[in-house]
């Protein structure tokens, strides 16, 4: 009798310590389930200008409290979307990653309000020896003819060489065909791909017909202007500049001598001197 009674109390200790675990499971689970959200994230590396589908993201929990803003928790929403910059693999796809809906994919979907797109012609040289790459910044360099500003003897205007910068801060958009921002390693290309306001169009397509052009990288997060005059062979090697004058009539001061008329000279005469003791005199007849 005294075995049954502690068998009994035994399986009901087992039933409550049990009921225990269950009951605690399923508060962690209520909890776990209200402390996290199903998010959208990059199933494989996206890259800029990619137009999106429902394979490209997949679904994973994500801490409700720390969510990032604009992210995208359907994966029907990102059908048809084009990235505006390149996603890593595990990354969330956020709204301010993606362009309208309705955008075509491509080169045409990164260029931002207002801008153009304008490729020009580069070499390892001109091309900042392929660092120019898509995301970084670089002013554009003319080098030109420049009437001078004075006159040789023959009365024509001279021409002196100059190198001048035209544009600054202008953003590559592409490199030949690719418009990858991730890469670091230089790539020598034929071409590079510029975003430029309407009015940078016009100076860049003048510029490239009057001159040889020169790309020069510069800081991502230097805004300065800089104001320059252009260097010319004579600031170059710091001579100073020749000025031809225009050649003066010379005037010729003709002296007028007046002579004055003297009155003719008496007549010679023969004087005499006279001694007088002390006193000397002179008579003339």
């Amino acid at each position: 009798m005294k075995n049954l009674r502690i068998l009994f109390m035994l399986l009901i200790a087992t039933v409550a310590a049990l009921s225990a675990v269950v009951f605690a499971s399923r508060w962690l689970m209520q909890q776990s389930a209200n402390g996290v959200t199903k998010v959208a994230v990059a199933a494989n590396d996206i890259n800029l200008g990619q137009r999106l589908s429902p394979e490209f993201v997949k679904l994973v929990d994500w801490p409700t409290a720390s969510l990032p803003p604009g992210v995208i928790k359907d994966q029907r929403a990102i059908d048809g979307r084009v990235t505006k910059t390149s996603v890593a693999r595990g990354e969330p796809v956020l709204e301010s990653k993606l362009t309208p809906v309705g955008t075509k994919g491509g080169l045409s979907a990164v260029i931002a309000d207002g801008k153009r797109a304008i490729t020009v012609r580069v070499n390892d040289v001109v091309g900042v020896a392929g660092f120019a790459l898509p995301g970084s910044f670089v002013d554009i360099i003319v080098n030109t003819q420049k009437e001078a500003g004075n006159k040789s003897a023959s009365n024509e205007r001279t021409e002196q060489s100059i190198s001048k910068i035209v544009l600054e801060k202008i953003l590559v958009l592409a490199v030949a065909q690719e418009v990858n921002r991730d890469e670091t390693q230089p790539k020598v290309v034929n071409a590079v791909t510029l975003e430029v306001s309407p009015d940078e169009a016009e100076k860049l397509d003048l510029a490239r017909s009057v001159g040889t052009l020169s790309l020069v990288l510069r800081n991502q997060v230097d805004p300065r202007p800089v104001a320059t005059t252009g260097a010319t062979k004579n600031s170059l090697l710091k001579e100073p500049a020749m000025v031809i004058a225009a050649a003066e009539p010379i005037v010729k001061t003709v002296e007028v001598v007046r002579r004055v008329a003297v009155g003719p000279k008496a007549a010679s005469s023969t004087c005499v001197g006279v001694i007088s003791g002390i006193n000397q005199n002179k008579e003339c007849f």
